[in-house]
Formats: structure tokens, sequence, C-alpha cells
């Protein structure tokens, strides 16, 4: 690389974000890049000249292991979308006028399904205006929905952080009999994908009974047959535990968390923020039967829990922070780097890249036939995807007790 590169993070932060910036610096470093800077809270940051020189924070080996293991976006992020390219050129041309003030020679971006839209959008005016700046996307999102790639950095380590704490809520469960039994409903996040809420399952296993229910947004949610699988099943026993979507509807397409007291806040995307499910459905639950019921919302633990990371997360992270400059040395632009599956067991992954506008604004959704007939538990397919992805633990820098992180003054 002659010129210098700049790296931003965009969306949802994850537990292994961090390590795809350490894999985007380390080699772009090592392929020749005067400078590579990080634009602070995305693309939205760099539209106001926010960036900092990485190689004044990241100084030393321990500094990458540190940020590897520093959950949440390093750089900051943000959820602005870019307009269309004809409805609005002043925003380009701003942006392409701070890249060549900087003498950027390729610009990647790490995030998930919008972030791509981002890169989608660059890429196509550097090829209006003859610019010879790279784009390339860097998949990133616990949610796991990216087209064309198996998986996406950060799923593992949220499927880890998932599949662990069902087990203890499983566990806590058992402790005490009530009278007309215990319901336990757990809200995962996953607005159209069930990606993460079918690594509930992960939980059962020999010294685990696991989820009794698990119920993903792919399907519509039939709440009179909900109401009745678990009062036969508290006929059994004493303690049921369920996992949901967030993002789970009803048969008229009505999220159920709006059946309850939701807050209607919608992001630049015209994403709608989504929470209450399962406090919903305890309550509705609580009415109907008469049990006690628990709600648990993992909210952004499952994103965040960097003490839990899966060791094959943090290394592919790292691996498609690199691959991606790669692809940006080579001359590749307007492209995504993926992941490609080459067996299970022993489980073994490459990466290639793929046109970022087969990917950007599209999902990846579970397929019907990797949950069962009824539609409320993943079946063993389902299981022999996830399970490779949550390999393997990464160990943290322990410092009075406490992970350290890598910290950023200001931040």
């Amino acid at each position: 690389m002659k010129g210098n590169v700049i790296v931003g993070q965009s969306g949802g932060p994850t537990a292994a974000i961090n390590s795809s910036l350490a894999g985007v610096y380390r080699t772009a470093i090592d392929r020749g890049a005067k400078k590579v800077y990080g634009m602070l809270n995305g693309i939205q940051g760099l539209m106001e000249e926010t960036y900092i020189d990485l190689s004044e924070h990241i100084t030393n080996d321990l500094d990458v292991e540190l940020l590897k293991r520093t959950p949440a976006a390093y750089l900051g992020s943000c959820r602005y979308k870019l307009p269309d390219i004809h409805k609005d050129m002043s925003v380009y041309e701003k942006i392409f006028a701070i890249l060549a003030k900087l003498d950027i020679e390729a610009l990647i971006y790490i995030g998930g399904n919008d972030s791509m839209d981002t890169i989608k959008k660059l890429s196509d005016y550097a090829i209006i205006t003859g610019s010879p700046i790279r784009f390339i996307g860097c998949p990133k999102t616990i949610d796991n929905d990216l087209a064309l790639t198996d998986h996406t950095p950060g799923y593992g380590s949220a499927a880890k952080y998932i599949g662990t704490s069902v087990k203890e809520i499983v566990r806590d469960s058992l402790c005490l009999k009530y009278e007309k039994g215990l319901v336990t409903i757990i809200e995962i996040m996953g607005r159209n994908a069930g990606w993460l809420t079918g690594a509930a399952v992960l939980a059962k296993g020999e010294d685990c009974i696991g989820p009794d229910m698990i119920y993903l947004p792919e399907l519509s949610f039939d709440i009179k047959k909900f109401k009745e699988k678990v009062k036969k099943l508290l006929a059994k026993k004493y303690s049921v535990v369920v996992a949901v979507s967030e993002g789970i509807k009803t048969a008229d397409g009505k999220y159920v968390c709006e059946l309850g007291n939701s807050a209607d806040f919608v992001d630049a995307f015209g994403h709608k923020q989504l929470t209450g499910t399962a406090s919903y459905l305890a309550g509705f639950i609580a009415a109907e039967l008469g049990c006690k019921t628990r709600a648990i919302e993992l909210s952004t633990l499952q994103r965040a829990a960097s003490h839990l990371s899966s060791r094959v997360d943090i290394l592919e992270a790292y691996q498609v922070g690199g691959a991606a400059v790669k692809a940006a040395d080579e001359g590749d632009s307007g492209k995504m780097v993926v992941l490609v599956r080459q067996s299970d067991d022993p489980y073994q992954c490459g990466t290639e890249v793929k046109d970022v506008h087969k990917i950007a604004n599209d999902e990846k959704l579970v397929p019907r036939n990797w949950l069962n007939s009824e539609g409320d538990y993943v079946t063993e397919d389902f299981i022999t995807y996830v399970r490779p992805l949550i390999q393997g633990d990464v160990a943290p820098i322990m410092v009075d007790g406490i992970p350290r992180h890598l910290y950023k003054p200001g931040k």
C-alpha cells in the first residue's frame, strides 16, 4: 500500500468487533500503509472530521491483545444512513474531499447490513466520479443475518454467552418449587432472524435439560397455542423455561412486544426498537394460568460479554479484518469479506470477497427445516451449524480481579 487507510465501525457493537479493528490495523501496517486512521463514530463522525491516528493509541503488542479483548466499538459507532446518490451529491462530495485530504487509499467499514449499504453507496460514487479510493466491507453482527457469508464475526461469542446464560437460568429455575409452578421467559435479540435465540439450545446437554421451547421470528407466533403448551408442561414439571426472539410476531404481523406497552423509537434505517416481549408474555401467562412467572431480557449483555468470548470468533474477526485490507490492497472495491465453511468436524473455514450489492439490505434467515414441525424448537442441523462457532476461550487480561480493556482517552 502506498497511501493511508481509514477504518470505521458501525451499527450494534459486539464482543469481537475490535478484534477486526486490530486485524485491519496490523495488516495495513504490515502491507506498507503510511497511516491508519480510525473514524470516530463511523461515517457520521467522518463527515464531522473526527478521526484519530491509530498508531498513537495502539503502540505495542499488548495494546493489540487488549483491543482484541475489548467489547463494544473502540472507535465508537453510529446508525447513519447515507442518502441515495442522486438525491444528495453534496454529502458524497464532502466525504470524498475529506478522504482526499487524508490521502486515503482504502476505506474499511466494519458492520452489518446497514453498514454494507454505506460501502455500496460509497463504492458506487467512486465509480461515477472515477475516484481510485477502494471501499471494502468487513462483516460484523451478532444477528448473523448477513447474506452470502456462512456466519458473521460476533455471532459465535454472543451464541456462547446465550447458551451459557440460559443454562444458568435453567439451573436457577429448578431451585424452588412453587405451588402452581414457575414459567421463566427469556427474551433474546433478533428482529427478523432467530440465529441468536436458536443458540439457547446450546444450554442442553448431559448436565442440563435446556429450554423447553424456543420461538424464532421466522414463524408466526400463536399466543393461544403457546398458553396451552405451557399449561401441559406445568402439569408434568414445576419449572418451564422458554426462549423467545424479541421480534416474534402474531399471524397478523404485529410484534408481540406491541401487545403490551412498548416505546416506538425508530432508528435512521426505519428499525423499530423492540423490547418487552418477555415481559408481556410473562404477564399474560401469570394472568391466564395463575403461576409465578419471570421475564428476563439478556439485552446488551449478549453483545458485550467479552469475558465469555469464543476463541474461534475472536480469531475469525481478526482474520476478516486482515482479509479486508488485503482485498483493498489487491484492487477490490465494492466488496465484502465473507466466511466460507469447508467442514464442520473438524471445523475449517476460510475467507473470500463477494459483491456488496448482493449483500447490502438483504437478510439471511434461519431455514425452516432447521426448526421442528411445531415451530417451537430448533433441530440438530442448527446445533451442528452453531456449535463449532463457540469453541475455545480467550482468557481476559485481569487487573485487580477485573478484565482489562484498551482505553481511549475521551471515551
